[in-house]
């Protein structure tokens, strides 16, 4: 499959946009169980990477949510082997979601998921930072383990690291104690946190996730250095350094094609440093790299028909500027699919069965 007018993971996110968790201690009773299909030492489970699927949120044709269909995308999560949720993300079009909506769905997601796995909801949303508090606070009050703050909703493009410090800082004493993490969402404009400013955040022990999105693996490994030995998280979101991100320490993974064949970042989370895997999981990374960019027009629409096709009973509808998947990105989709069958064929995966 050719690569046809490749795009950035930041690009894409931007165009449908535009037109962890709950205290230390219960973070590792969640996300550090061993998990029961691992073939390989009992050693790697200390470790367990997660794969964290930023949600989609299912529409009906009236675009008010759906939520008997979220439901189902929650079941299929959990069977392709989530390990959490984030729910209103940009993914979720959060952007074009009203705050009782954005409110409504997370508390949904929480309490159908019913303490299985975390669950984390973005809660920066405000006009100033005394609003974003008293927003953070109604998205704590559903009950998710941590509330997530997009780093470009601290700071403008044009100001400093110490703008945004300070502002952390005066959002953090109006928030109150709650659990925390941060999102480099690429909307309203992609703030990648430097050391210096992701060390800041790391100091304060009720921030316990972070999603990344610098598309860099020397970046990552950067704030890897920093968050080793702390109660910070570290979830890639950028599908082409996975393996090498889990290899160095990142506690999981968090890419858009994780709402496609979430098996498969399943399946790489648990083999990442199993050496009687590493051929496959070199080969695998090399594949859903090659992937991302022909899944990713237009999404998020271009997930809901993949995964229509999967079974999901969904309508291919969204709030965010994506309207109709073309005949053109229809054949790619369905040839993606094959290919996906394909993996999981080599890979000895049985894809879910809706």
């Amino acid at each position: 499959m050719n690569l046809l007018n490749p795009v950035t993971r930041r690009n894409f996110l931007e165009k449908a946009a535009l037109g962890t968790f709950a205290g230390s201690a219960m973070l590792e009773s969640a996300f550090t169980g061993s998990a029961p299909d691992l073939t390989h030492s009992n050693a790697f489970a200390k470790d367990e990477k997660k794969f964290v699927p930023v949600m989609i949120t299912p529409f009906d044709t009236s675009l008010k949510i759906d939520y008997d269909k979220l439901s189902r995308v929650i079941d299929f999560y959990l069977a392709a082997g989530a390990k959490g949720f984030f729910a209103n993300c940009l993914s979720s079009e959060m952007y074009f979601l009203n705050d009782q909506e954005r409110i409504d769905l997370t508390k949904y997601v929480v309490k159908y998921v019913n303490g299985k796995v975390p669950v984390v909801s973005t809660g920066s949303f405000g006009d100033t930072l005394e609003n974003k508090a008293l927003f953070a606070k109604k998205i704590r009050d559903t009950g998710v383990d941590g509330v997530i703050l997009i780093s470009g909703h601290f700071a403008e493009k044009t100001e400093s690291d110490n703008v945004l410090k300070e502002n952390f800082e005066k959002f953090f004493t109006l928030a109150g104690d709650m659990k925390m993490g941060t999102y480099e969402c690429p909307v309203p404009y992609k703030r990648i946190l430097t050391p210096e400013v992701f060390q800041f955040l790391v100091s304060n022990k009720n921030m316990v996730y972070h999603k990344d999105t610098t598309e860099d693996i020397q970046k990552i490994d950067e704030k890897l250095a920093v968050a080793k030995g702390t109660q910070m998280e570290l979830y890639n979101a950028h599908s082409a350094s996975a393996l090498k991100s889990l290899q160095d320490g990142a506690r999981g993974m968090s890419p858009i094609s994780g709402n496609f064949y979430p098996e498969i970042h399943t399946w790489l989370c648990k083999n990442a440093s199993n050496p009687a895997k590493a051929e496959d999981a070199s080969w695998i990374q090399a594949e859903i790299a090659r992937m991302e960019p022909l899944i990713s027009q237009p999404y998020p629409l271009s997930s809901k028909y993949f995964l229509k096709k999967r079974g999901l009973p969904l309508d291919l509808v969204c709030r965010a500027k994506s309207k109709v998947v073309t005949p053109e990105q229809q054949q790619t989709l369905d040839a993606a699919h094959a290919t996906f069958l394909g993996w999981c064929e080599r890979l000895g995966i049985k894809p879910v069965k809706v």
